[in-house]
């Protein structure tokens, strides 16, 4: 049985590294109310070098409403606009020499409806990861029965390795659920 413990131990973490994926991507898109993560993607030019905005100001929320981002250099201002502006937001910052706020629009019915589109897209590249490493994984549990691991105990680990997928997909379908939920709600 040592022999496959890596392989049973190798599938969850890549199982686990999808939901984890899943769980930012789902996390970045904007469900019209306030939430810094939805700028976790916006790189700023910081002494020649692309960085996360995260890493040149605070972003707060005073409201359910608006972000509000301090830059610690007041001459990046500018820059931080200019990369919200380029970005795929969709909000057009006001800068009022101290800070920048965005405020957060009402979303449509349309664009609501996309956005969940979205959302459902992330959930079914998670699952299909997620089936990636099922199917890796009873892959090496049959190569493992060629290098003399008996059949009783590789039935047992794919088994085993279903039933971390199940549990896993069940994860997925739980956060799209909350995901779509959140983004529904008017």
């Amino acid at each position: 049985m040592t022999d496959i413990r890596p392989i049973l131990k190798k599938a969850e973490e890549k199982m686990d590294a999808s939901i984890h994926f899943l769980d930012e991507n789902l996390a970045r898109i904007r469900a019209g109310k306030a939430n810094p993560k939805i700028l976790d993607g916006i790189k700023v030019p910081y002494y020649g070098e692309m960085t996360a905005l995260a890493n040149v100001a605070s972003v707060n929320t005073p409201d359910a409403k608006t972000l509000l981002i301090t830059p610690w250099e007041k001459n990046l201002m500018r820059d931080i606009e200019r990369a919200i502006l380029n970005s795929d937001l969709g909000i057009t910052p006001e800068n009022n020499g101290e800070v920048i706020r965005l405020g957060i629009p009402p979303l449509t019915e349309e664009r609501r409806r996309t956005l969940a589109k979205q959302a459902k897209q992330e959930a079914e590249n998670a699952k299909i990861s997620i089936r990636n490493s099922r199917r890796d994984a009873i892959e090496a549990l049959k190569k493992s029965v060629k290098d003399g691991v008996s059949e009783d105990v590789a039935k047992d680990a794919e088994s085993d390795v279903q039933k971390t997928h199940d549990r896993y997909i069940k994860k997925v379908d739980d956060l799209y659920a909350a995901k779509e939920k959140e983004i529904m709600t008017v």
